[in-house]
């Protein structure tokens, strides 16, 4: 007998013994009630899910018992669920989508019943809330392995959240060939839509690949005053501008930290890229601070990012030769602050900087800023020190209240782990972000309801048709961008845009962008602006 018979035999066995000990999804006829709450996996107890989310398939934990049976029962609606030893719950999708509708506003009760030799037993019910609000349906996102690696296996893909399609957006070479090898980051969308979109291709066949009107093409942003191609980017609301940072980016590896890598800046600038003229110019561009993470408001008058001052880090009697050796050795003292600067769409002027959070003064940094889109909350993630946030177990979000000038953590959707890249649903009241909760390597993409009040609730992952897939998926989730619509491209015609097409550079426009080259200033609060209140630990 060969070897692929010999396993398709041993999986049937295996999957018709599975079978035999799954019980029919009907209610026992007698149970014993306990007071412990049941061990799922992923976490999906108590938590308020969007009326549109796809079933949230889990698996029970119970070495004792070798069946199950779940019942969700709402307002005027039920569903029944069964599981063998395995545990794992996989819920009908009609009969799923049925009870959300049915329950949208309201409570559903899940009681979860084991079954241990011949007795039955209940574990102590938990509730799921459905919100009146949809999450947006679809989710964008990059696949990486979580350390330092080569630029292969890399993908983008979309996953629509109301059931288990997944789109590649665009992947780069499966096996390393060192002539088509190169990194593709920092997708990024208009307006949570996917008629305007773009990412970066690093190293070969490098550009920035932006999309509109169902076409891709590549440009490049080079110029001897620019540092580094644009990354980190924001599309303005209303104009056809994107506003990127440009940054001189290093990696530091620890040989004895839980953190393992840091990711450094040497240098960093704020530029704004016309799409329809292909003309960059400088936002702001100094020497002695470093912008990054630029994000424009709602409305298109104000451009949030953060900066960090090295006047007190830097050694300027050192050449400039040295610059990354010092940064290097102090890189748990360099902290962000979130600034904000106003911009004129008619005459494209920007106005001058302003201090939203002084994080600095409390020895903390912050990273990622996106405005909520009806412009009242800034959400941000705050940690110890530095700006690339996802290698940080301190890290958690938070959230600035423009209308009350107070700033606070979002305690019960963070963790104790790392909370790094995120963004907003249309409506405002679902976010989505990258957490490395759930065995402190991989980040996986977590959904948190945001309410009226501007308070979060407790976060959950994703749910996959398989919920082992949180297990066995051995790469990390990073940069989750939520859009109303799915991307439309082919993966094919992008394909083609990164292998066939050279990039065309776009044309440096000289600005009054301000530019410091004189001796860095002493005074920690030089910038205009005042410290928000109410900072809440």
């Amino acid at each position: 007998m060969n070897f692929d018979l010999k396993y398709i035999l041993i999986t049937a066995v295996a999957a018709l013994l599975a079978a035999c000990g799954k019980p029919k999804a009907e209610l026992p006829a007698q149970y014993s009630q306990l007071e412990e709450k049941v061990d799922i996996y992923p976490d999906y107890t108590d938590i308020i899910v969007p009326p549109n989310i796809a079933p949230l398939n889990f698996i029970v934990r119970d070495s004792l018992a070798d069946a199950f049976v779940a019942h969700l029962q709402g307002k005027g609606a039920g569903l029944l669920v069964s599981a063998g030893q395995d545990g794992v719950m996989q819920m009908d999708m009609s009969a799923w989508k049925k009870l959300l509708s049915t329950c949208k506003g309201t409570d559903i009760s899940v009681s979860v019943y084991a079954r241990r030799g011949e007795k039955w037993f209940c574990y102590k019910p938990y509730t799921l809330t459905v919100a009146e609000e949809p999450v947006d349906a679809f989710l964008s996102y990059r696949l990486i392995q979580p350390s330092y690696e080569l630029y292969r296996q890399l993908g983008i893909y979309q996953r629509n959240l109301t059931n288990w399609d997944v789109h590649t957006i665009y992947e780069n070479n499966r096996e390393y060939q060192n002539n088509v090898n190169h990194c593709i980051n920092c997708h990024n969308y208009r307006s949570n839509s996917s008629a305007d979109m773009m990412f970066h291709v690093r190293a070969n066949h490098g550009g920035t690949v932006i999309v509109q009107n169902g076409k891709a093409h590549k440009v490049q942003m080079k110029d001897s005053t620019i540092i580094t191609a644009g990354v980190y980017p924001s599309w303005h609301p209303t104009e056809n501008l994107i506003a990127f940072s440009t940054n001189k980016t290093g990696q530091v590896f620890h040989l004895y930290h839980a953190e393992k890598i840091e990711v450094l800046d040497e240098s960093s600038d704020l530029l704004l890229y016309d799409v329809t003229k292909n003309e960059v110019s400088h936002i702001i561009r100094t020497h002695y601070d470093l912008e990054t993470f630029p994000c424009w408001s709602p409305d298109g008058k104000k451009l949030y990012y953060c900066n960090a001052d090295l006047s007190k880090i830097l050694d300027y009697s050192m050449p400039d030769s040295t610059r990354a050796h010092q940064l290097m050795f102090r890189y748990d003292s360099i902290y962000y602050n979130l600034m904000s600067i106003t911009f004129d769409a008619k005459t494209r002027k920007f106005g001058e900087p302003k201090l939203e959070v002084d994080a600095a003064s409390r020895h903390k940094s912050i990273s990622v800023p996106r405005v909520s889109p009806d412009g009242r909350y800034v959400l941000y993630t705050q940690g110890d020190y530095g700006q690339f946030h996802i290698w940080h177990k301190g890290s958690d979000l938070w959230v600035k209240d423009l209308k009350t000038d107070s700033c606070y953590a979002l305690k019960e959707a963070n963790s104790n782990d790392a909370e790094s890249f995120h963004s907003w649903s249309s409506n405002g009241r679902w976010m989505v972000f990258a957490s490395r909760r759930m065995d402190g390597n991989y980040s996986r993409a977590f959904l948190a309801y945001f309410d009226k009040n501007g308070k979060a609730h407790k976060a959950f992952v994703i749910p996959q048709e398989d919920p082992e897939m949180n297990i066995l998926l051995l790469k990390s989730y990073n940069v989750p961008e939520l859009t109303k619509d799915s991307v439309t491209i082919s993966t094919a015609d992008i394909s083609k845009c990164v292998y066939e097409t050279e990039a065309v550079n776009a044309k440096y426009i000289p600005t009054d962008a301000t530019y410091r080259h004189q001796k860095p200033r002493t005074e920690h609060d030089a910038i205009t602006g005042a410290s928000p209140k109410n900072i809440k630990q």
